[in-house]
């Protein structure tokens, strides 16, 4: 392994294992040290709240099944921080490859921590 390779991170080194992944596919990596509490992801997803004592957002649930995807990504999308490419990660726990942002267009994991 190069060390290159090492510093690549995978979506499924980030959090727990979860529920099964029959149940609940999709994994949101939420890189709240990026959020500045716009609120749009709260506007446009059910899964997302504004947390009135930090003034940040957080998601009601990581985990999320095929009914949750498109509002999850819709949240990731128009998320303002780190310059429009946004602190939410909607990631597809079967394949580990990010769905949305995705600002590499190769299904990497676009975290900066």
């Amino acid at each position: 392994m190069s060390d290159l390779d090492a510093e690549v991170q995978t979506a499924s080194d980030v959090g727990g294992d979860g529920p099964p992944v029959e149940e609940k596919p999709y994994k949101i990596i939420f890189e709240a040290n990026a959020c500045f509490g716009a609120g749009k992801c709260a506007e446009v997803a059910d899964n997302w709240e504004m947390d009135i004592a930090s003034g940040m957002a957080k998601p009601k649930s990581y985990y999320i099944g095929e009914d949750e995807l498109e509002e999850n990504i819709r949240a990731a999308e128009v998320c303002p921080a780190k310059k429009d490419v946004g602190c939410i990660h909607v990631v597809d726990r079967r394949t580990d490859e990010e769905l949305s942002p995705d600002p590499h267009g190769d299904g990497t994991l676009s975290v900066d921590w």
